[in-house]
């Protein structure tokens, strides 16, 4: 009923879903039937589920439950008219579906207006696999920003992923991302610019002189990035808006070298001269905070602070002026706001870390009947075919003897059905019966993840006879 409607909204609104290549996995989704959505599951199955109001046997399907909270988390404040008509969602892409299918479709039968943007990101992956508990290749995110400070880590995040796209994470990146922006540009323009300012000015901000070229270029630099940064982050282009940044960073450390206020301040002809330099380099600092200030702003008001003016929070217009440090302003060195981090002495830390095998996580302990409840037989596979309605599950006919099951099982994207027919597998015979996807299934196939996430089914080392029981 709803496809239609919902392929044309994508059509007439270009970046409704973005990146545009999920925009386009949509679109495909909705070239063919999609068939109907139930919204309920079994209270069997998830017990933990909320109940249906008309059905005490039932529960929400959680995905049905889950998009309404978008909404009714708002309504239940009388807050929805101030914030849905600006909503966008950030999701992983392996929930486009539940996002870019259910729920605007859900919206439409509701007659609530669709959300703005559905914005669509990638995964970080470690040594080209996806982070999951049970590879054991989770990062502890709280633990690095204890380690590195949250405005730093959160400047690597946005620094080094292009929105939409995998990337690959690895700690000495992180250390070498704050030494090489941080550090070495940013902290280094502080460093040199207060410590002129101190030597020279006894740390006030002298007024400007009469503005050369190279003045002009480098402040018409930085006046032209509040809307350059302000495009690329409403185009999700995070990483582009801050290299932008960082280069005018740069462009000033630059200019420095250039314009070499410690040989002017030799000659008193060029007084003037070495003051537009340094008020030059406060402002190209204050405005480089600014610009910052969304990805960091504890740093970034800590380096105004330094600069002698008030701790406070900075609005994007402020990086549109080049008059922003009063003349006369005391500006004092603080302590390093990025210290330079040692790599190689990173590199000894993690191998060490590295030479220990993490211990095996453990569920709780259950005595021998908890055991002895299950009923594992060996079990024939005699057919094999692709579920219809589930591009994950695979429905296998098996032979337990004297009777025949149909189970289905998640195990399409590491066995072809030719692969599995013929084979005898272990099942769990005594499961309750449930329905997945419109088809039975009346057991469960064992099977063995590895550490790259892979499934192994498993299977028996002799021929004992289909239906045999396993103890």
């Amino acid at each position: 009923k709803y496809r239609p409607w919902l392929r044309e909204h994508i059509e007439r609104n270009p970046d409704f879903i973005r990146p545009e290549r999920y925009r386009n996995e949509v679109l495909a989704m909705l070239r063919e039937p999609i068939g109907d959505l139930s919204i309920s599951r079994p209270r069997s199955r998830v017990p933990w589920g909320i109940p249906l109001p008309w059905d005490e046997d039932h529960v929400t399907y959680v995905w049905f439950d889950a998009l309404i909270n978008y909404w009714s988390a708002l309504v239940s404040r009388g807050e929805e008219q101030r914030y849905w008509p600006a909503v966008n969602h950030f999701i992983a892409k392996d929930i486009l579906k539940p996002h870019g299918v259910f729920w605007p479709t859900m919206l439409k039968a509701a007659g609530i207006p669709v959300y703005q943007h559905l914005n669509v990101h990638g995964y970080w992956l470690q040594d080209d696999r996806k982070m999951s508990k049970s590879l054991g290749n989770v990062v502890g995110p709280l633990e690095l920003q204890a380690k590195y400070g949250r405005d730093a880590f959160r400047y690597f995040l946005l620094r080094d992923m292009s929105f939409g796209l995998d990337a690959g994470f690895n700690e000495p990146a992180i250390a070498e991302r704050i030494n090489a922006d941080l550090a070495n540009d940013l902290g280094n323009l502080l460093n040199r610019t207060l410590g002129m300012l101190s030597k020279y000015r006894a740390g006030q901000a002298p007024a400007f002189g009469p503005l050369e070229r190279a003045d002009e270029a480098l402040r018409d630099t930085f006046l032209a990035l509040p809307d350059a940064l302000t495009e690329h982050f409403e185009q999700l282009h995070f990483e582009r808006g801050l290299e932008e940044v960082m280069a005018a960073v740069r462009a000033a450390n630059k200019y420095i070298a250039e314009q070499q206020p410690w040989v002017l301040a030799k000659d008193p002809a060029h007084s003037g001269r070495l003051d537009t330099v340094l008020r030059t380099c406060l402002e190209a600092l204050r405005c480089a905070s600014v610009l910052l200030e969304s990805v960091m702003p504890e740093k970034c008001r800590a380096l105004r602070v330094q600069l002698g003016l008030p701790d406070a929070v900075a609005s994007l217009d402020d990086a549109r002026s080049w008059d922003g440090v009063p003349t006369g302003t005391v500006a004092t060195a603080g302590e390093p706001l990025f210290p330079r981090i040692d790599v190689a002495a990173l590199h000894d830390e993690l191998a060490e870390g590295d030479a220990t095998d993490a211990p095996l996580e453990h569920k709780d302990e259950v005595d021998i009947s908890a055991f002895t409840a299950l009923e594992l037989r060996v079990a024939l596979v005699t057919h094999v075919e692709p579920h219809p309605k589930a591009d994950k599950l695979l429905v296998l006919t098996v032979s337990l003897g004297s009777e025949t099951r149909t189970i289905v099982s998640g195990i399409r994207a590491h066995y072809a059905p030719e692969q599995l027919t013929g084979k005898k597998v272990v099942i769990v015979a005594n499961l309750k019966p449930v329905k997945l996807r419109g088809v039975t299934s009346q057991g469960m196939v064992l099977s063995a993840e590895d550490p790259d996430g892979a499934l192994s089914v498993v299977t028996v080392d002799r021929d004992p006879a289909a239906g045999a029981e396993v103890r």
